[in-house]
C-alpha cells in the first residue's frame, strides 16, 4: 500500500492499534522508566548499532557511575571508556563525553529541548536528536532508525520490483503516521515493532498489530550486505601475582597508542608471536566480529617469565603493563579483551550473565 493510499481514518486507526499493542507488549527496559533527557540521551547513543541485550548492563552501570550530565562532564575519559567497554564504536563514548563538557561550559549543564538545538551537539544526529526531543519533551518529530525504516518500507509495499524508498520519503511517511499527541510513545512503539515483530528475516506478520495496513506482509528484498572477511588471530595470556601470594593475579595487557586509528587508548591482550602456538593447546577459542571481519581467536597461556618472547600489540608503540585483577573493570578494555577475560573467569561477569543470560558474542561490533 502506497503512503498516499492511507486515509486520515486509517492513520488514526494505525496509531491507536500500534499504541495499544505497545502498552501490552513493550519490553521493560531501564531507559523506559525515565523521562530524564540525560538518561534518554545516554541510552540512545548506546543503542546505536548495538543490541539491546548488550546495552542493558552497560547502561545500568554507566548511570550508576555517572547519574547526571555534570558527573559525566567531570569524569576522566578513561573512566568513561572503561564503562563503555564491550559496546564498541568507542568514538560514541568520546563524543558523548565531549558533548557533556560542552553543555557544562556553555549551557549550564542542561540539554537543549528541541531536536534542532540537540542536532548541534557533537555526535548527535537526526535520529538521536528526534528521540531525545520526542521522548523527553514531547516534541512531535518522528524517529527513523533501521527498525522504523523496515516497518515503513513494508507498510509502503515496496517489494523487489520497486525502487528502495529515499530517506526523505521515509521521513515524510514517518511524520505522516506519527501520533502528535504522544510522539515519544509512538516513536518507541515503532522501534519496538521493528525490533521484535517486523524482523529483517521471517517477520512475525501474524502477531503484527499493523498487518491490515501493510502492503508487503512478509520479507521485502534488501540489498545484500558486504561479505564478511575472516581472520585468525592468536593472543597470549600471561598472569603473575603481584606483592605476595595472597593477592589476585595480574594480567599482562597492552594499551593501544592514543593516536591509533582504531580504539585509541584501549587495553587488549598482547599478540602471540608467530610460531609460538606450535604444540600448544589454547585455553580458549572464540569468534568475534568487528565491522565486516570475523575474527577466529585462540588464546594461549604463557608463563610470565616468557612474556618478552611474544609481540606486544598490532599497534606500534603500545604501552605494556601488568594490570591487577581488581583493576580490570576500571580500565578501558576492548570488547574482545573483555569477552575473553570474562569467559576465562578473570574478569567478573555482569549481573545479567550471572543470571543466565547470554554473554554478547559473535554479533558484537567494535570500532
Amino acid at each position: 500500500m502506497e503512503q498516499a493510499a492511507f486515509t486520515d481514518q486509517q492513520v488514526r486507526s494505525l496509531r491507536s492499534q500500534l499504541l495499544a499493542w505497545f502498552e501490552r507488549n513493550a519490553r521493560d527496559l531501564p531507559w523506559r522508566r525515565t523521562h530524564d533527557p540525560y538518561r534518554i540521551w545516554v541510552s540512545e547513543v548506546m543503542l546505536q548499532q548495538t543490541r539491546v541485550t548488550a546495552v542493558i548492563d552497560r547502561y545500568t552501570q554507566f548511570i550508576r557511575r555517572f547519574p547526571s550530565l555534570v558527573s559525566l562532564a567531570l569524569a576522566n575519559e578513561d573512566d568513561v571508556l572503561a564503562l563503555w567497554s564491550g559496546l564498541g564504536y568507542y568514538k560514541r563514548a568520546r563524543m558523548l563525553h565531549s558533548a557533556a563538557q560542552l553543555l557544562v561550559r556553555e549551557h549550564c549543564g542542561s540539554l537543549p529541548k528541541s531536536a534542532v538545538e540537540l542536532r548541534r551537539l557533537p555526535g548527535v544526529g537526526d535520529y538521536t536528536a528526534a528521540a531525545i526531543a520526542s521522548i523527553a519533551h514531547g516534541e512531535p518529530i518522528a524517529v527513523v532508525d533501521g527498525n522504523v525504516e523496515r516497518v515503513l518500507t513494508r507498510l509502503l509495499g515496496l517489494g523487489e520490483t520497486m525502487r528502495s524508498p529515499t530517506a526523505t520519503r521515509l521521513k515524510e511517511a514517518a511524520n505522516r503516521v506519527l501520533d502528535r499527541h504522544a510522539p515519544g510513545l509512538f516513536n518507541q512503539a515503532m522501534m519496538e515493532l521493528g525490533a521484535t515483530v517486523c524482523l529483517p528475516r521471517v517477520p512475525l506478520c501474524a502477531q503484527c498489530p499493523l498487518q491490515e495496513f501493510c502492503g508487503t506482509r512478509g520479507e521485502h528484498t534488501v540489498r545484500r550486505g558486504k561479505q564478511m572477511l575472516s581472520r585468525k588471530i592468536n593472543y597470549a595470556l600471561a598472569q603473575k601475582t603481584l606483592g605476595g601470594s595472597g593477592n589476585p593475579a595480574a594480567v599482562l595487557l597492552v594499551q593501544r597508542p592514543k593516536d591509533a586509528s582504531q580504539m585509541p587508548g584501549m587495553w587488549e591482550l598482547p599478540l602471540l608471536a608467530a610460531g609460538c602456538e606450535a604444540e600448544r593447546e589454547p585455553v580458549l577459542r572464540v569468534r568475534h566480529s568487528i565491522t565486516n571481519t570475523n575474527y577466529y581467536v585462540a588464546v594461549f597461556a604463557i608463563d610470565a617469565k616468557d612474556s618478552l618472547n611474544f609481540a606486544h600489540s598490532e599497534q606500534p608503540g603500545g604501552r605494556q603493563d601488568w594490570v591487577p585483577g581488581k583493576k580490570l573493570s576500571e580500565i578501558p578494555l576492548t570488547g574482545l579483551a573483555r569477552k575473553v577475560l570474562m569467559r576465562l573467569d578473570i574478569l567478573p561477569k555482569p549481573k545479567e550473565v550471572r543470571r543466565g543470560k547470554a554473554l554478547p558474542g559473535a554479533e558484537d561490533i567494535l570500532m
